[in-house]
């Protein structure tokens, strides 16, 4: 039997994105986010609040960078949902991680996080459901130690983990249990 639980955000699992953006002087601001994902072939989409930084840094200059963070930097990557560069302009330098700028947006790249999308803003605005931010990637840059043969993202080395919105842990990931597109095909015939 089933119990009703309410009306709470229960989906699971929930990615852990780092959304990188510059200060106005030019520094590292980073933000750890649950709440956005992949919404087209080409385009990610953020639900924000427009009192962060990071809101304030992507609409003045177009650009961000959204990053998964793995095992190995989740206590960095868990600081930078802690603490806000509102209040700790030195957040990014006290992590004791390292950005490069993009090549392709004006948006900084942390290097230790092994997956980034290079991202433009195309769109922001206020809606029902908040700040949503829009942004087109272009362009994705992967650590070459989570890559297959086919220069495909292999996700048992990517060595993500995923936000549980339950009892707000994280856990690892990586482990494939099926095919899509495949698994199921057994149920058509």
């Amino acid at each position: 039997m089933k119990k009703d639980l309410g009306v709470r955000p229960y989906l699971f699992p929930m990615p852990v994105l780092m959304i990188s953006t510059y200060n106005e002087d030019g520094t590292v601001d980073v933000m750890n986010m649950a709440w956005g994902g992949i919404c087209a072939s080409n385009k990610v989409a953020l639900n924000l609040d427009e009192t962060h930084k990071t809101s304030a840094n992507l609409l003045r200059t177009g650009a961000f960078t959204l990053s998964v963070a793995d095992l190995e930097h989740i206590r960095e990557a868990d600081y930078f949902g802690l603490v806000s560069s509102n209040d700790t302009p030195d957040k990014f330098e006290r992590s004791g991680l390292h950005a490069v700028k993009s090549g392709k947006v004006d948006a900084p790249v942390v290097e230790e996080f092994p997956l980034t999308l290079e991202c433009k803003v195309i769109e922001a605005c206020d809606t029902i459901s908040g700040f949503r931010v829009v942004g087109e990637i272009v362009g994705v840059l992967a650590e070459e130690s989570i890559l297959d043969d086919s220069d495909r993202v292999d996700p048992t080395c990517l060595n993500a983990f995923v936000f549980d919105q339950f009892r707000s842990g994280y856990y690892a990931i990586g482990e494939k249990v099926g095919q899509a597109w495949h698994t199921g095909r057994e149920l058509m015939k």
